[in-house]
């Protein structure tokens, strides 16, 4: 096959570019990716194949030209043909009320309609466009002037290089703000900290750093984002739409990025409500915002009020409280979580973040005191987002004191005394008086009457919430020792649900093995894994004086499995409680009734039984030496559906693996 001729190439170099535009438009700025990523890679790498060929071909609007350029010695200087002006900011209601009431004032009208959007917090830009195509780009600056980032522009995908459409005016300066997604930005982090490498603070920081970077190539590694919100520089000024909403839709049909988030407004009080509702859904919105902002909808009435010292009088800034501040780490404790997970926690000088006073903020585990290198008397920058436990974000390194103290994990929980245990593999420290200790009971108790566990029905969150708040329980041993006038003291509990109750913590006593280790809550020990221990020591006492390595003769159990155990059985509180229990409990030893048909098998169930239960059909298959699994693999062996069988059933006809039925089951068992 001959070679195609120059002009056919040229063809198809166009054809690339001009498809390859409407991919990258398509992906970064409508979120609505048209071909998956590999065709789009294979079209690129043909773009990039024809300019290999011929060079000369490239120009400055080549979708090449986003991977960035070779380092910039230092950034030049951009005078701004319009000044990039700031905003005057409002906080309080009275102080819209009075921007409203200016605007009328200087416009001699009744009502003013605005046009509402969101105050980004990234980084403000400006791009001119000349005949459509890109062709410089500034930051604010000192408003007057700015620096030079056209390079760096060019690798962000969601901007584009050429403009679309037909209405193209000679010079379009759009004004708008680079940020980054916050999944983006907590994406990036994740990779720097993997790679040892310095994370940023927060978007905004990460997108302000990333677009002064003196090598593109750096820029073009970072996922920064824009939207288009504003107009400088303009010819012929003919083109300019009559309303700011105007301006907006004309951007979107130029193939600009535009917030969706945007509302003409008619009175204070429709504006109060775009705040409110801004506001409402702020940390759910996929990037950082730090308030809204209002503009005179009509471009003829915002050249009328025109601008005061370095602000436009049509538009305003309204705030929302700061999610982030600086204060002082007064001391760092630990708190102790439900599940015995130790916490580090700041203790911090009052400061106010997100319109509330705080105090405390989490430093999440000891690892991640350590990368932040967070010590008591520093500074730092703690963030709050809306119900979310405020945390320390940094540290400031230079306002460090001398003697600042440096952090250490106790070894003994601060609740219960019993020793602090951190397992391979884990970044969570935790309390090994899982039991006994007071921060841990509620979770335990309610583990403990768990159906799985010792079934003790009638026992649920909001009854062990009270057993433990009126002190009535703190451990499970205390269960067997309540009488019938506690209980039906209880709010809610009348004396037929107390009467129940009783029984069914005294039919409890009557369980097994299997199941009464896995009612201790012992950390990475499920129902199969206290089954085996169940079978292999036959004894609760056998099993509380096994050392590691005859656990790891057990089947399925690992160093992680086995390290949890001996840590449990060595607390002196764990073996006090389980003493106590044993005292009053007969436990059995599950003989298995072993099926030539089922033993060594794969079952999985799915749907609803005549007979059975889910959880008694799985006792059956296991007692017969099955393995019962939660999800179907070309390893499965039988599916056994009932009714309204789900995905598991669809997956097991995908696989040619045998359905069965309960009744197919039972034969088997037989």
């Amino acid at each position: 096959m001959s070679s195609p001729s120059p002009t056919t190439l040229a063809d198809r170099y166009a054809f690339l570019q001009a498809e390859l535009a409407r991919l990258e438009h398509a992906y970064y700025v409508l979120d609505n990716p048209l071909l998956p990523d590999i065709e789009y890679d294979r079209l690129y790498r043909e773009l990039l194949d024809i300019e290999g060929t011929h060079p000369e071909w490239i120009t400055s609007e080549s979708l090449s030209q986003r991977v960035g350029g070779t380092a910039l010695k230092e950034f030049d200087s951009v005078t701004h043909e319009v000044p990039m002006l700031s905003l005057n900011n409002a906080f309080e209601e009275a102080e819209l009320v009075a921007f409203d009431r200016r605007c009328r004032e200087g416009l001699h009208a009744d009502h003013v309609a605005y046009a509402g959007e969101l105050k980004f917090d990234g980084l403000a830009i400006s791009l001119r466009y000349e005949n459509g195509s890109l062709v410089t780009a500034a930051t604010r600056g000192d408003g007057a002037s700015g620096e030079d980032v056209t390079a760096n522009i060019k690798t962000i995908r969601a901007i584009p290089l050429k403009l679309t459409g037909k209405n193209i005016p000679q010079v379009l300066e759009v004004r708008g703000e680079v940020f980054m997604y916050l999944k983006d930005f907590q994406k990036m982090n994740q990779q720097a900290a993997t790679l040892g490498e310095k994370e940023f603070a927060n978007p905004r920081n990460a997108a302000a750093g990333s677009l002064r970077q003196l090598d593109s190539k750096i820029t073009a590694k970072r996922p920064l984002s824009f939207f288009a919100y504003g107009l400088g520089a303009l010819e012929p000024q003919s083109w300019l739409p009559k309303t700011h909403e105007e301006l907006l839709n004309t951007y979107v049909e130029l193939g600009l990025p535009v917030c969706s988030e945007r509302r003409v407004l008619h009175s204070v009080k429709e504006i109060l409500a775009f705040y409110n509702e801004i506001g409402a859904k702020r940390d759910s919105l996929p990037y950082d915002i730090d308030g809204v902002v209002y503009k005179v909808n009509s471009f003829a009435e915002q050249a009328k009020l025109g601008f005061v010292s370095r602000a436009p009088r049509f538009a305003l800034a309204h705030k929302y409280p700061a999610q982030e501040a600086l204060t002082t780490v007064l001391g760092i404790d630990v708190q102790v979580g439900r599940t015995g997970a130790i916490t580090p926690v700041a203790r911090l000088a009052p400061v106010e973040v997100g319109g509330v006073t705080v105090t405390n903020a989490t430093l999440h585990n000891e690892d991640e005191v350590k990368r932040k290198d967070v010590r008591i008397g520093d500074t730092v920058s703690v963030r709050r987002a809306g119900d979310v436990i405020p945390e320390v974000v940094s540290v400031i390194k230079d306002r460090r004191p001398q003697g600042a103290t440096e952090f250490v994990m106790p070894i003994r929980c601060p609740v219960c005394d019993s020793h602090i245990e951190r397992l391979a593999d884990e970044a969570v420290a935790r309390c090994s008086g899982g039991l006994f200790c007071g921060a841990q009971r509620k979770q335990a108790l309610i583990h403990f009457a768990h159906r799985r566990a010792l079934d003790i029905e009638g026992l649920g969150e909001k009854i062990v919430d009270q057993l433990v708040d009126q002190n009535l329980v703190r451990t499970p041993a205390d269960l067997y020792r309540l009488g019938f006038a506690a209980l039906a003291n209880l709010e809610r509990m009348g004396d037929k649900s107390a009467d129940n109750l009783i029984q069914a913590i005294n039919a409890s006593r009557n369980t097994t093995l299997a199941r009464f280790i896995f009612a201790l809550g012992i950390r990475h020990v499920g129902e199969t894994t206290a089954k085996d221990l169940a079978n292999h020591y036959q004894s609760m006492h056998a099993l509380m004086d096994a050392n590691l390595d005859e656990l790891l003769t057990v089947k399925d159990v690992g160093p992680v499995v086995a390290d949890s155990i001996t840590s449990f059985m060595e607390e002196a509180h764990n073996r006090e409680v389980i003493e106590q229990l044993l005292a009053g409990m007969q436990l059995a030893v599950e003989e298995k009734s072993i099926s030539a048909a089922v033993a060594g098998k794969t079952f999985v169930l799915t749907g609803s039984f005549p007979t059975l239960t889910r959880d008694e059909a799985k006792d059956l298959l296991e007692k017969a030496g099955a393995k019962v699994a939660g999800s179907v693999s070309k390893k499965t062996d039988y599916v056994v559906a009932g009714a309204d069988a789900g995905s598991k059933l669809t997956k097991a006809e995908e696989l040619g693996v045998p359905v069965i039925d309960e009744a197919a089951m039972l034969d088997l068992l037989k």
